[in-house]
């Protein structure tokens, strides 16, 4: 049985016993239990090595116990804290929409490499907490970007994170992937899919968020692949697309992308070098 951290009395002694409750769920226990202390006290993390002696009054350990209680469950320390830093923004999120991951800032990387600092109008397609869209509006004021979910409380959430931001610029659609978007319309389309296939084990550590950010049928292909078959039409000749898929999926997804006629295919990897990301290119020359 663990012991509560309320029976410690003070701040070093909670972080101890949190960091040990924490060890079987999460790869950074300390870190996790160092933040959820600091949301409960209010109070940068420096204080709470600069003054491990503090007590901790009751009230505010049994907040962290209940925390303490949510993240040993499973349940994302972002969901917990109500905030994620994703590329150089710190974004709201809830239950509502998927946690935005590390690996997914490879998508920005490329998305910036590939068109120049200038005009351009690019859509991300289930922007979810509008991290991909509001990474890209900030490093490029001069985009025209358009968010798009199928879920009315993730564009909500999308919404407010770009106004805390003042990137009020990006506009809203709720839609299914390309469904009411312009032919023709846009330079550069983004997207991180459903690519997590419904009998997946990894689902298992997952079930706080949303299923339908998750999974997809046909193994997890179906959703990239009705990507690949309807955003052709609503790019300009010479126009890109960047999808972020599983690392398993590369070369599945280079097969569709080649039977829906693209070209210039190509796999990018992350840190883990792991098949992360693929960029396509609709034929033809922007004019």
């Amino acid at each position: 049985m663990s012991v509560p951290v309320a029976a410690t009395g003070t701040v070093g002694g909670a972080l101890r016993i949190a960091t040990a409750r924490l060890a079987a769920c999460s790869d950074s226990p300390r870190l996790d239990a160092e933040l959820l202390l600091e949301a409960v006290l209010e109070r940068p993390r420096s204080a709470l090595y600069a003054h491990p002696e503090a007590i901790l009054a009751p009230a505010l350990a049994a907040r962290f116990g209940a925390l303490l209680t949510r993240r040993a469950a499973g349940e994302p320390i972002a969901y917990l804290l109500g905030r994620i830093g994703f590329w150089t923004l710190t974004l709201t999120v809830t239950p509502a929409v998927l946690v935005p991951r590390p690996e997914t800032e490879l998508l920005i990387e490329q998305a910036l490499a590939r068109l120049p600092d200038g005009r351009a109008r690019v859509a991300d397609l289930g922007t979810g907490s509008g991290a991909i869209a509001l990474a890209l509006a900030s490093e490029r004021p001069g985009w025209q970007i358009l968010g798009t979910d199928l879920s009315a409380a993730a564009l909500a959430l999308a919404r407010h994170n770009a106004d805390a931001l003042e990137l009020g610029r990006v506009a809203w659609l709720r839609t299914r992937w390309c469904a009411g978007l312009a032919s023709d319309g846009f330079d550069l389309i983004v997207s991180n899919p459903p690519y997590i296939a419904a009998d997946d084990p990894h689902l298992a550590a997952l079930t706080h968020e949303p299923a339908t950010a998750l999974v997809a049928g046909a193994g997890g292909l179906a959703d990239l692949a009705a990507i690949a078959q309807q955003a052709g039409r609503c790019l300009r000749p010479g126009g890109w697309l960047l999808l972020e898929h599983g690392h398993t999926q590369g070369a599945a997804l280079a097969r569709l992308l080649r039977d829906a006629g693209w070209c210039e295919i190509s796999l990018h990897r992350d840190l883990g070098d792991r098949g992360r990301v693929s960029a396509a290119r609709r034929p033809g020359t922007t004019t």
